[in-house]
């Protein structure tokens, strides 16, 4: 009998998810019953899961099973009014974000420099999780001076938003002053942060806020999962 090759696998997978015959969240079967159904040796079968995992169809989690990946794609529209919530919600994912930790900490370089602070100035250190639909598609910190904005991560997380924290400081309006996105390799925790396969490359997005004056109000890094999110940028007028 001749033996399925890897890439004959992957397409067939790949088959039953666009067609729907596996659905978001499906669990797929083990690696020997994939191994009979194509009459492929467990290698090729191996082989087969991780390429689909690098592309971002399904979830290898370890201890548990392979998944039909939950998180959809998503658009993010990155222009003067950069926001989270106004960008995710209208594609239908159920948006949440969770603090991981927060800190009062003296600002490294690049960030005082961003802030135009003093150097070793205090700044809020708040480090954040993104879910769609319950699932991780970026994490990263951000950072505030601590002078101008004492309390922020609370009142961040009571209000609900990054915009109405700024509000509640009298801040109404702020623009987006400054992206760089750049893609490489995903780390092990990052991977393992996100989950997603190790092989998925990351996007990284510094990027500083700033009122209409000019006035820088944050600076952050956010590290978003490739395969689970494509960046636009807005046309300027100017």
């Amino acid at each position: 009998m001749t033996r399925t090759s890897w890439t004959q696998i992957k397409d067939e997978i790949a088959d039953d998810i666009r067609f729907r015959r596996l659905v978001a969240g499906d669990q797929l079967p083990t690696e020997p019953q994939l191994a009979q159904r194509f009459s492929a040796g467990r290698h090729s079968v191996r082989k087969a899961l991780e390429a689909l995992a690098r592309e971002g169809k399904v979830s290898i989690e370890q201890g548990r099973g392979t998944f039909v990946e939950a998180a959809p794609r998503l658009t993010y529209q990155v222009g003067k009014r950069t926001r989270l919530r106004r960008n995710l919600i209208p594609q239908g994912v159920t948006v949440s974000s969770e603090l991981i930790s927060a800190a009062r900490v003296t600002a490294p370089l690049r960030v005082s420099k961003a802030l135009l602070l003093d150097p070793d100035a205090p700044v809020l250190e708040s480090r954040r999780i993104t879910l769609a639909n319950d699932l991780p598609v970026a994490f990263g910190t951000m950072y505030h001076c601590a002078e101008r904005f004492p309390e922020f991560v609370e009142r961040r997380d009571v209000l609900g938003s990054t915009t109405e924290a700024y509000r509640s400081y009298g801040i109404e309006d702020y623009l987006r002053q400054q992206t760089t996105i750049h893609s490489r390799s995903a780390t092990q925790d990052e991977a393992k942060t996100l989950k997603q396969h190790i092989d998925v490359p990351v996007l990284v997005v510094n990027a500083v806020d700033a009122t209409p004056d000019g006035t820088p109000i944050s600076c952050s890094r956010v590290i978003w999962s490739a395969a689970r999110v494509t960046f636009t940028m807005e046309q300027s007028d100017g």
